[in-house]
C-alpha cells in the first residue's frame, strides 16, 4: 500500500536491499535500550516499507512470525485499519512518514491487528536509521497497552460513579468535608480543596488493587504519607511496608540492600542477611526517590521487578517473592527518559497508575485544617496545649508560596510552638513575599530547595544528625539530607 518515495529510489538501488537490512540489524544490535526492552516489539524497515527485522516479542503480540513478514509490507498485515475498522492508508502511517522525512515520532492512540483478525491498542516510537548521513530505513518499537487501557477505563468508570454520588449529595457538602477530615485525620492526609479530594479518591480506588503506583510531587508534599495510606487501605495491610531510599545507595550497595547477602559474600558480611525484597514478601515495597537511581541500578531493579525473583549476593538459591510496588519521585521521569537518564522500560513498568500530590501553594485553602492537624500532633510531641493559630498569623501563612511545602510548614510551626507560651499561636517569623513571588517565576525549584536547606543548616550550626540536627528539622533521614547536599553542591565552605 505504501508507494516508494521517488526522492530516495536512487539511494535504495545504490545501497542494495541486503546492505540496508544489514545496516538496520547492525543499528539494532548496537542499541542496548531496544534489545533490552523486555516485552516490547521491534520492527526494522527499509525505505520501501518492507520488514528487514522482526523480534520474538513482536511475533508473540501479533501472531505473525518473522518468516511471514520479512521482505513484505507490514502495514498491509496489521496496521491497515483504525480501531473502528475504517481504512488506514499507508501514506498516513506515522512509521512510514518517518521513513520519508527522517523525523522520530511517538504515537499513543493506535491499534495493531493480529493474525487472527483481532486488534490491540499500542504505543510505539518510530525512529529513523541513517548510514553515512543518508536515511536508509526506520525502526519501530511498540508495546501492547491493553491491560493499561482496561485499568484506565475501569478507574474512569469508578470515578464517574463517585462523581455522581458527590453531585447527589452536594447539599450536604459541608457535612461531607467535615466527615472526610475526620476519617483521614489520623492518616496525615488533611484537606478539602478540589485537587486534594481528587487525590484521596484516587488513593481509595487503587489501594484495593495490587497495581504499581507512581507517586509524583515536589519535595515536602507528603509522598511517603500517601504511600503508607495506599498500603494501609489495601489487603496487604497486615504485611510489612518496606521502604528503600534509592538516593542513599550506589548500584553495588543497592543490590545488597534489596536482595540481601550470604555470610562471607564480601568483606564485612559476617552473617546472612535478608534484603528488602525478601522482607517485603506478601507486603509492599516503597521505592522512594526512584529518580535518583543510576542507570546501572535501574537495570538491576528492572530485572527483579519483572521476574519477582532473585538470588542473595553470594548465594545461588533463587528466591521468589510476592510484592506490591509503590514508587515516588519529585523528578520528571519522562523527561529523564528522553535525556537518556532513565530507562524507558523501567518507566513504563512503574507508571501504571500515577498519583500527583499537589503542592501546598496549589491547595492553600487547606491551610487552616493543616495547621490544626499539625498543632494537635505537636502538642503531643512537645507537651504543649496550643489550641489554635491567630487569624493574622493564618493570613500570613496563606500569603506565602511554600517552596518546602508541608514539611516547611511543620518545621515553622514546631519552632514557633517551642518559643511560644500562649494558647493561641502567633507566627513571629517574617516572610519575604515580594522575593517569594519573584522566585516563583524566575528561580528553579532546586535553587529554592538549596537556599532553604542552607538556612536550616545555618540554624543548626551545620549539625546534620541527632535530635537537634538539620535532618530532623527537615523531616528526612540523615543519609537523604547528605545525598541532597551532594546533589545541590552544598558544603560548609
Amino acid at each position: 500500500m505504501a508507494l516508494i518515495n521517488h526522492n530516495y529510489s536512487h539511494d535504495i538501488s545504490r545501497i542494495g536491499r541486503n546492505k540496508v537490512a544489514h545496516a538496520i540489524k547492525q543499528f539494532l544490535a548496537d542499541s542496548e535500550l531496544l534489545l533490552n526492552a523486555v516485552g516490547e516489539g521491534i520492527y526494522g524497515f527499509d525505505l520501501e516499507g518492507n520488514a528487514v527485522f522482526v523480534n520474538p516479542a513482536a511475533e508473540r503480540m501479533t501472531g505473525w512470525q518473522a518468516k511471514h513478514l520479512l521482505g513484505k509490507n507490514i502495514h498491509k498485515y496489521h496496521h491497515h485499519s483504525h480501531a473502528d475498522g475504517s481504512e488506514y492508508p499507508a501514506e498516513q502511517c506515522q512509521i512510514y512518514n518517518t521513513m520519508r522525512d527522517g523525523i522520530e515520532r511517538k504515537v499513543t492512540s493506535e491499534v495493531f491487528w493480529r493474525k487472527d483478525g483481532s486488534h490491540f491498542p499500542v504505543e510505539y516510537t518510530s525512529t529513523p536509521v541513517f548510514k553515512q548521513g543518508k536515511l536508509i530505513g526506520a525502526v519501530a518499537v511498540f508495546r501492547d497497552v491493553s491491560q493499561q487501557k482496561e485499568t484506565d477505563q475501569a478507574l474512569r468508570e469508578a470515578l464517574k460513579t463517585v462523581q455522581k454520588l458527590t453531585e447527589k449529595l452536594q447539599a450536604e457538602n459541608t457535612y461531607l468535608k467535615d466527615e472526610i477530615n475526620e476519617n483521614w485525620a489520623n492518616s496525615g492526609l488533611v484537606g478539602t480543596s478540589p485537587l486534594f479530594i481528587q487525590m484521596l479518591k484516587q488513593i481509595k480506588l487503587v489501594s484495593k488493587t495490587d497495581s504499581t503506583v507512581l507517586i509524583l510531587g515536589e519535595n515536602g508534599t507528603g509522598k511517603e504519607v500517601v504511600a503508607r495510606n495506599l498500603h494501609q487501605l489495601g489487603h496487604r495491610c497486615n504485611s510489612p511496608l518496606v521502604k528503600v531510599n534509592c538516593a542513599a545507595f550506589t548500584a553495588t550497595l543497592l543490590e545488597s540492600e534489596l536482595f540481601g547477602h550470604e555470610k562471607g559474600a564480601f568483606t564485612g558480611a559476617n552473617e546472612r542477611r535478608k534484603g528488602r525484597f525478601e522482607l517485603a514478601d506478601r507486603g509492599t515495597l516503597f521505592l522512594d526517590e526512584i529518580g535518583e537511581l543510576t542507570l546501572e541500578a535501574q537495570s538491576t531493579l528492572l530485572r527483579v521487578l519483572q521476574e519477582q525473583e532473585f538470588e542473595r549476593v553470594g548465594g545461588n538459591k533463587t528466591i521468589k517473592v510476592d510484592i506490591r510496588v509503590i514508587a515516588a519521585t519529585n523528578r520528571d521521569l519522562l523527561k529523564m527518559v528522553e535525556q537518556g537518564k532513565f530507562r524507558m522500560d523501567l518507566y513504563y513498568r512503574l507508571n501504571v497508575f500515577p498519583i500527583e500530590v499537589p503542592s501546598l501553594r496549589q491547595r492553600i485553602e487547606d491551610m487552616p485544617a493543616l495547621c490544626q492537624n499539625i498543632l494537635k500532633r505537636l502538642n503531643h510531641k512537645l507537651n504543649k496545649q496550643v489550641e489554635g493559630i491567630s487569624n493574622r498569623s493564618l493570613e500570613k501563612l496563606m500569603r506565602y508560596n511554600w517552596p518546602g511545602n508541608i514539611r516547611e510548614l511543620q518545621n515553622i510551626l514546631e519552632r514557633e510552638m517551642i518559643l511560644s507560651n500562649t494558647r493561641i499561636l502567633n507566627i513571629t517569623q517574617n516572610f519575604n513575599f515580594n522575593s517569594n513571588l519573584s522566585n516563583m517565576t524566575k528561580e528553579p525549584l532546586s535553587t529554592i530547595e538549596k537556599r532553604y536547606i542552607l538556612e536550616v543548616l545555618n540554624d543548626c550550626h551545620w549539625r546534620i544528625g541527632g535530635e537537634s540536627g538539620a535532618a530532623k528539622l527537615l523531616g528526612m533521614p540523615d543519609s537523604t539530607l547528605r545525598s541532597r547536599m551532594k546533589k545541590l553542591c552544598i558544603s560548609r565552605n
